[in-house]
């Protein structure tokens, strides 16, 4: 049964978590702290306890146990590797979608065909991250047997941080792939309206002795949330984030929020742009155009209730041992001389998931994942509304002392 909430929550749910970012999250290590904050400075939540208040929320919001868990494990792992923007805040725009009755949360993919290594799946509106860890297991089954899995999905939601899916196949030993649509925020090169959306991808694949590739990339120039935390901090925006309402470049960050015109990646045309473009009409062609779902600008827009979201999805999985043996050991080589470029400066050369690593190095050292004191707080008066046990932080000078 769906836990009603007041507006009055949800709203100043919404407030405490706008004025958070990952770009501000205080950095404990080095002593930050956040004025009016203090019960919150110098602590950390255990993994464990973010799946469990995830879980537990989501379970309120009428999903099962099972898929409750999934979603606070994707989210957690999202936090994990420092994406603070597709982690735990996200859980209440997921819970509000299912009290809307926008998403159904008892819904269960079903295949829709199925013939040897490719399969399309209908998501039936539920949870993206319900659907997605389906559809990927589905792709590596049949890597497993075919050598390569391939899975359209359609009738899907927003399902998270494409790499989780593509580590689900990593450790698998396989190469994973996934790319899904989104609301419509990117103007096509030359175009001076949204058609198309961030259309995030990722594909990843394990090297030897625990070292990996794991690309995760939007094919827009940058995500919403960056223009959100510039109005906050009243700054401007560089040139080629963003088109104005006018349809030309704009600096100003307000009028790039009101006009949600974010261009693609490599900004204007004279800079490439319309690579980003050609790889944002890609994904589509694999998601949208290929499953049956919504696609380019007759999907919603971003966080309307007007209509499902209709989401379409990619997953593949690839066995590389059934092409040319000694294919971790290449890739481990290709790694390794990489990151021993010369450089400019002081900083290493590094590979697509290195910062990720850094990140989650940092957690497992501290002893829990550090959030901005706003999430905490925003995230404690959910917990009363939605009627669950809040997380417990743990003292993250404890937890060291306790190492030592």
């Amino acid at each position: 049964m769906l836990t009603v909430i007041r507006k009055a929550t949800l709203s100043r749910f919404l407030e405490l978590l706008t004025s958070s970012s990952p770009l501000r999250a205080r950095t404990v290590a080095a002593g930050m702290t956040s004025t009016g904050n203090q019960d919150y400075d110098q602590k950390v939540i255990p993994k464990d306890e973010v799946i469990r208040f995830i879980e537990e929320c989501m379970c309120k919001a009428g999903t099962t146990k099972e898929d409750g868990r999934a979603v606070g494990h994707h989210l957690m792992t999202a936090d994990y590797r420092g994406h603070f923007s597709h982690g735990m805040n996200r859980m209440q725009m997921y819970v509000t979608d299912i009290e809307k009755r926008i998403t159904d949360p008892a819904a269960r993919p079903q295949i829709v065909t199925d013939f040897q290594a490719i399969a399309l799946v209908d998501g039936k509106n539920a949870l993206g991250q319900v659907v997605g860890k389906y559809c990927m297991e589905l792709a590596i089954e049949k890597a497993k047997k075919f050598g390569i899995g391939m899975v359209a999905a359609r009738g899907s939601n927003h399902y998270g941080i494409c790499g989780y899916y593509t580590m689900m196949a990593m450790e698998q030993g396989l190469i994973g792939f996934t790319c899904t649509n989104t609301s419509p925020l990117m103007a096509p090169t030359r175009s001076m309206k949204a058609a198309l959306g961030t259309n995030p991808l990722s594909l990843g694949m394990a090297a030897c002795d625990g070292d990996e590739f794991v690309l995760d990339m939007a094919t827009t120039a940058v995500a919403l949330g960056k223009i959100e935390l510039a109005i906050r901090k009243n700054e401007s925006i560089p040139e080629g984030w963003a088109l104005g309402s006018d349809g030309k470049v704009t600096t100003d960050s307000e009028e790039a929020y009101k006009a949600s015109l974010l261009m693609p990646l490599g900004g204007a045309e004279h800079n490439s742009g319309y690579k980003g473009y050609g790889l944002g009409l890609m994904v589509e062609i694999l998601c949208g155009i290929l499953s049956g779902s919504l696609f380019g600008p007759n999907i919603r827009t971003w966080k309307s209730d007007d209509k499902i979201a209709d989401l379409g999805q990619c997953f593949m999985a690839i066995n590389p041992e059934a092409f040319a043996c000694g294919s971790k050991e290449r890739l481990t080589t290709l790694l390794k001389q990489l990151r021993e470029l010369p450089t400019c400066g002081e900083k290493q050369v590094l590979v697509a998931g290195d910062p990720e690593r850094q990140h989650m190095k940092k957690v497992d050292k501290e002893g829990g994942i550090t959030y901005h004191p706003n999430q905490l707080k925003a995230s404690e008066e959910f917990a009363k509304h939605m009627g669950v046990r809040p997380m417990k932080p743990v003292n993250l000078f404890d937890f060291l002392s306790a190492k030592n």
